[in-house]
């Protein structure tokens, strides 16, 4: 959800107002960042968010943190998610025919009502389509949220403190715990949580996907 705002408003200035070069630009740069491994973006996390957190955010709301946390793994996995929902907006954006941005124009309309009535309103099935798959990935994400999350169980609410995210559960016990029969099953039914977590999330995309394109 961190993410979601930046990705959209990018993928508007970036395909619309800014000019190609800049476009080109940051095509490659795009790529580059979602293909690298997850455990640069936790190592980034542990360095920048973890202290920001724990030295300057904690203090500033007048409560104490050790900086991994909750807003950690929220913040990492914002950052992770970017370049794919960014990219495929992009892609979906570019896709709008110029012609029709500018009969909107000449009709007096700003280039803001142009750019929210042609190119995101008639857009609603991809933007659904991309936000779906930025939330898919950072549900499916492990190594990364376990590094700077604290990795604690806790029914806190507070997202200051640490917690204990179903993948990061399941991967750091699975192999040991296998010779413990409860805490085996108890494993198992995390990951059928997260699975019907996952299937369920896809199943309302669709569902938004589908009523956007009856519109």
């Amino acid at each position: 959800l961190l993410s979601l705002p930046f990705c959209l408003f990018a993928a508007i200035y970036l395909t619309q107002f800014s000019s190609r070069f800049l476009l080109r630009i940051m095509h490659p740069v795009i790529d580059i960042l979602s293909g690298l491994p997850s455990v640069i973006y936790g190592v980034w996390g542990i360095l920048i968010v973890v202290p920001f957190i724990g030295d300057y955010l904690a203090p500033a709301l007048g409560t104490t943190s050790t900086g991994y946390s909750v807003l950690a793994g929220g913040s990492v996995l914002a950052v992770m998610c970017i370049p794919y929902s960014l990219n495929m907006l992009i892609e979906i954006f570019r896709t709008v025919p110029c012609g029709l941005r500018e009969a909107s124009l000449s009709l007096g309309a700003t280039s803001w009502e142009a750019v929210k009535h042609v190119v995101i309103r008639g857009n609603y099935p991809g933007i659904i389509a991309a936000f779906g798959l930025g939330i898919a990935k950072a549900f499916g994400e492990t190594i990364a949220v376990m590094m700077v999350v604290g990795n604690v169980v806790s029914n806190s609410f507070n997202p200051l403190d640490p917690a204990y995210p179903l993948p990061a559960l399941i991967a750091n016990n699975y192999g040991e715990m296998l010779s413990i029969p409860l805490y085996d099953s108890a494993l198992m039914f995390a990951a059928l949580v997260l699975f019907i977590i996952i299937v369920i999330i896809n199943l309302i995309f669709r569902f938004l996907i589908h009523k956007t394109r009856k519109k």
